[in-house]
């Protein structure tokens, strides 16, 4: 009986791109998904006939799959139109390398587009649009401000189960904007300190607007072949070693502690397909939608213990420089944040590992993680990546 071991550099991401990031007015979802689609083929040598699987999600529509296959002309033999929130286009992975190492499909397409910044409709109708695709009965009824209210609520915990402060909060948000002044496609790339993060408009207690994501535009997208043909293509291969995906709840007031999240299984599954922990990564991508999400996944991945994490990423820890390179395109709180930012964290993970990263490059990098979170830290699903020499 085979094993996931057995998939363990199976696969090989060959191409990714993305689109509009930041603002695009007169853009739709659609044609910042089939901008950064399109690149991310052509960036894997290949041409949008080559594609025969597809792995799209959206939060805006149900049976998002299908509109996108018509929009770009595909006619796929494996369709994935798993919707886990922001974790969705991580956790496509697993499923896309059986479906090639089956045989099923040879090119998988993943692929998303936002343009939550830009779109004629108010931020509100989108709001509600969505509560009415995925309601909740115990919480939408009293209108809380979500999602930063499930995020605070877990910071909350976090500071007063740990000790965790405002201060190593707001370090989280110092870092993420150290990395996007290295970073031309970041959208936030001004100075910022702490006492800026400090000193910020309060949302939702104790996350002020500066430890919140942005709210951007974006199309990002990144192509999946097996590692043979992977070698035959013109960019530097980047292996899948491991991925896993776990959800535990929907609701946060559904969490069994809000202080620990399901990334304590993806991540632990994830590196154990991968044969590597920790210690051997060199670049890490998580997903940042709240300062807390940074402190919650390092602890959860096992980067540091559970508790440790405001000291962990305190004083510059994560930030250019420091002991871990953490979030090195700038993140959801500096880089761009469309919706859903999984994809995003996918595509900085394997930039690095090409060594295309330019003044931001993690010099030497051979190994990554990317991390994926949806919805009120519901869906978690951890990747672990690496170049020909991590095989």
């Amino acid at each position: 009986m085979s094993s996931l071991k057995d998939l363990r550099g199976s696969a090989a991401i060959a191409g990714v791109a993305t689109f509009g990031c930041g603002e695009t007015p007169g853009f739709t979802d659609m044609e910042l998904l089939a901008r950064s689609a399109r690149a991310a083929v052509a960036d894997a040598g290949l041409k949008m006939t080559d594609i025969d699987g597809l792995c799209t999600a959206s939060a805006s529509a149900a049976m998002w799959a299908m509109p996108v296959v018509e929009y770009l002309g595909l006619n796929p033999r494996y369709i994935d139109g798993t919707m886990l929130g922001g974790s969705s286009f991580i956790a496509h992975l697993l499923p896309a390398m059986q479906a090639i190492r089956s045989g099923q499909c040879s090119a998988v397409l993943v692929c998303y587009g936002s343009a939550q910044r830009s779109s004629a409709l108010g931020r509100r109708e989108i709001s509600m649009a969505r509560r009415h695709l995925d309601p909740q009965p115990y919480e939408h009824p009293y209108e809380p401000a979500m999602p930063v209210g499930a995020y605070a609520l877990a910071a909350s915990r976090h500071m007063h189960e740990f000790g965790t402060t405002r201060e190593q909060l707001a370090d989280v948000a110092v870092a993420a904007r150290a990395w996007a002044q290295l970073n031309p496609e970041a959208f936030m790339r001004g100075p910022l300190t702490r006492e800026d993060v400090l000193a910020s408009r309060m949302i939702s207690d104790p996350l002020s607007v500066r430890d919140c994501c942005l709210v951007t535009d974006g199309g990002g997208a990144y192509v999946l072949v097996s590692a043979e043909r992977a070698k035959d293509l013109p960019k530097k291969p980047v292996y899948v070693l491991g991925n896993a995906t776990a959800v535990w709840n929907r609701q946060i007031s559904s969490m069994h502690d809000l202080t620990v999240t399901s990334a304590s299984q993806s991540g632990r599954e994830a590196f154990a397909m991968a044969g590597l922990a920790p210690k051997d990564m060199d670049v890490v991508e998580l997903y940042d939608a709240f300062t807390i999400n940074t402190i919650l996944f390092l602890e959860d991945l096992g980067f540091c213990a559970k508790g440790e994490g405001g000291r962990f990423v305190a004083n510059g820890a994560i930030a250019p420089g420091g002991k871990l390179a953490v979030n090195t395109n700038g993140g959801g709180l500096s880089c761009v944040h469309p919706g859903m930012y999984g994809i995003f964290a996918l595509i900085e993970a394997v930039r690095q590992l090409r060594g295309d990263c330019g003044e931001r490059q993690v010099q030497g990098a051979k190994t990554a993680l990317a991390h994926g979170n949806g919805g009120m830290l519901s869906s978690q699903a951890t990747a672990i990546l690496g170049t020909e020499e991590a095989l």
